[in-house]
């Protein structure tokens, strides 16, 4: 997909905002865990490389991501510092996960029975694994005692294997009712005893754990959403310190037209103009991640909240002014404006009925990053 550079739709990532959410959880820090950012999914939309960039000055010792080939972007952008693979790597593909000295999840007997057949021909060093417990997420990891065991057995028979963390995931760290979380802990409480005491990493804290419980029992933080500014709880806990939305999505009007009473907008006509209306058409549409559910919603137009007419196109969409703006006029689809003005992830998320860190993650990469306040 060719990238928009040319027109006036950006994605604006402000450095600073991110270097100041990891140093505020430094400072929350209970005993002295390692903070590892979080730059999956092309850092939650922020840039993966720039996002790690500014999380190595600010005081990351090494970097999570999802899948390999996200891992081999940061070896090839020149990072050193260990990346673990959170997601099933494909043992076919070991080689490259030892050779670029990175770190994955063990998440079962079978996966590991099927690396060694994959194992390469030619010498190289140990695979360096993270054995995934499955405490009540349901998705990935060892769940029975019975499958720990057979997992160590495993490991003390092929010492090809290097144990390097014992972790597991939350699913409910984010809320005020923490029974799931309470059942979670003990599970992995028991797992814990299972297996040896000297591992380097035990982790349990994804950013809800480490902002509201005290990163329990994990030596290193995986600091995801609240590095990006964002609460993952939505509303529900207000986070210990303050963190900053690190992105903004800008763009300029178009066009401006007056449209008299009663005529039609965009797609299925869903939109009569109940007067003569000033409308400005504004490059963005779900092409973009910007989805059609924004029907309705609202943008800032010179520190105006400006309603969504019609539905959202595939590049395009149309916003009732209060009169008639000149093109060119900078208009904030999420973030803040100069005026102090602002529309949030969370207040986005809420209207689309979904989380607020989907909003960055969905959009298009046609839609360029833009930095400031870069970190020195």
């Amino acid at each position: 997909m060719a990238v928009g550079y040319l027109r006036p739709t950006k994605g604006v990532v402000n450095c600073q905002a991110i270097y100041n959410n990891i140093k505020a959880e430094q400072q929350h820090i209970k005993n002295n865990a390692e903070i590892y950012a979080v730059v999956k999914a092309n850092g939650y939309g922020h840039g993966a490389v720039k996002v790690a960039e500014v999380a190595k000055k600010a005081g990351a010792t090494g970097f999570c991501v999802s899948i390999l080939d996200e891992a081999l972007e940061l070896r090839e952008a020149g990072f050193k510092e260990p990346i673990l693979i959170l997601g099933v790597v494909d043992p076919r593909y070991v080689y490259h996960v030892i050779k670029e000295n990175l770190s994955c999840a063990a998440i079962s007997l079978e996966w590991l029975e099927a690396v060694l057949e994959e194992w390469p021909k030619e010498e190289v060093g140990k695979l360096a694994i993270h054995v995934k417990i499955d405490t009540g997420m349901g998705r990935l990891g060892l769940r029975t005692e019975e499958e720990m065991k057979e997992v160590l057995d495993f490991l003390e028979k092929h010492p090809q294997f290097y144990l390097e963390g014992l972790f597991t995931h939350f699913s409910k760290a984010d809320s005020a009712d923490e029974s799931h979380l309470k059942v979670q802990q003990e599970r992995f409480s028991k797992a814990i005893m299972i297996f040896p005491k000297d591992i380097p990493y035990v982790h349990t804290s994804n950013s809800a754990t480490a902002l509201w419980h005290d990163n329990w029992k994990s030596n290193l933080i995986r600091l995801g959403a609240s590095m990006y500014g964002l609460n993952p709880s939505g509303k529900e806990l207000k986070t210990p310190y303050k963190i900053e939305q690190a992105m903004s999505v800008i763009t300029e009007i178009v066009q401006v037209k007056k449209v008299p009473k009663g005529e039609a907008l965009s797609y299925g006509a869903t939109y009569y103009t109940s007067e003569d209306e000033w409308i400005g058409t504004l490059p963005i549409g779900y092409a973009d991640g910007f989805t059609r559910d924004f029907q309705g919603f609202e943008v800032l137009v010179d520190g105006v909240r400006c309603p969504i007419v019609g539905r959202v196109c595939m590049d395009q969409c149309m916003v009732k002014l209060p009169k008639g703006y000149p093109v060119g006029t900078k208009v904030v689809i999420f973030g803040h404006d100069r005026k102090g003005n602002s529309i949030s992830f969370q207040e986005a998320a809420e209207y689309i009925e979904t989380i607020n860190y989907e909003i960055p993650c969905v959009l298009s990469e046609r839609v360029p990053l833009v930095y400031v306040n870069e970190c020195d």
